[in-house]
């Protein structure tokens, strides 16, 4: 019974051949490899030269992971001690953005954040603008307008994992603290923070992930002008400057640099949950 149920997974494993090993790969081989397939390691020197994209997308990446992290866990924490209608009517308003297209949502920003956009109409109609003496306030084609579209996009994936750990925590360890004389703050601190990390944990990833290498966030509401990882390796591969080898070397290092930096994050969740066991 047991042979026969693992021919189920074949169509599984033949998937993940075709649409992740192999691509990995080719990725690899080109990162290693000149235009005429010959071993080279030129491709990851090159990669000095963008260095200041490197570590802009890191540092917006890191900064919209935050945020999310402060807006999130409020709101999650909020919703979790809520009863059941409100919750499901909150779920609904989180999940309602991500209906609509990825792309249809960052356009919508951009219509809000131009220099002829709605806020600043509405600055100009409460007189800010001519308070400040200037025609309108640049909010589009900076590294704060890149963060917002993140945010905005990314946030529900920082919500969700943490509202379905919070939700199922048991309440017997919360009462028998309050009985134990220990206050709210205590309990959060002692009890329903470290409990509730690897929801935060799996948050941060899904959202430090996407936000690293996001390409059309960076180039919509950045303008041009704030390029990060996911535009650098587009421009390899679509660009003008055409060089999939380059790209390719870019795409595996960025990728291992995810890969330790979820090996680390998961590393430090477990030593948690062992010492709040303990």
């Amino acid at each position: 019974m047991k042979n026969k149920l693992s021919w189920f997974a074949v169509p599984y494993v033949v998937w993940m051949a075709l649409m992740v090993v192999i691509p990995i790969l080719i990725m690899v081989v080109y990162s290693f490899t000149t235009a005429d397939f010959e071993g080279t390691l030129d491709n990851f020197a090159e990669m000095g030269s963008y260095a200041s994209v490197f570590l802009r997308s890191f540092r917006l990446a890191l900064i919209a992971t935050l945020v999310c992290l402060l807006i999130g866990y409020p709101v999650s924490y909020w919703m979790a001690h809520e009863g059941p209608g409100f919750q499901r009517l909150a779920m609904a308003l989180i999940m309602l953005p991500m209906w609509m297209n990825f792309l249809l949502r960052t356009y919508s920003w951009m219509s809000i954040l131009e220099n002829n956009g709605l806020l600043n109409q509405l600055f100009q109609a409460v007189g800010l603008l001519d308070a400040l003496g200037v025609d309108y306030i640049p909010l589009i084609g900076t590294s704060g307008a890149v963060v917002l579209g993140m945010v905005y996009n990314y946030l529900p994936f920082m919500i969700l994992p943490i509202y379905s750990v919070i939700v199922k925590l048991d309440h017997s360890l919360l009462e028998a603290a309050r009985d134990l004389g220990a206050d709210g703050q205590l309990v959060f601190r002692k009890i329903i923070l470290p409990l509730s990390l690897p929801g935060v944990l799996s948050g941060v990833t899904m959202v430090f992930v996407p936000s690293v290498s996001t390409f059309a966030i960076s180039r919509l509401l950045g303008g041009g002008t704030q390029m990060m990882l996911g535009d650098l390796i587009e421009q390899q591969f679509l660009g003008g400057a055409y060089d999939p080898h380059l790209g390719a070397a870019i795409s595996m290092v960025m990728m291992v640099i995810v890969v330790v930096c979820m090996v680390v994050m998961n590393h430090f969740g477990e030593g948690e949950e062992q010492a709040v066991m303990l």
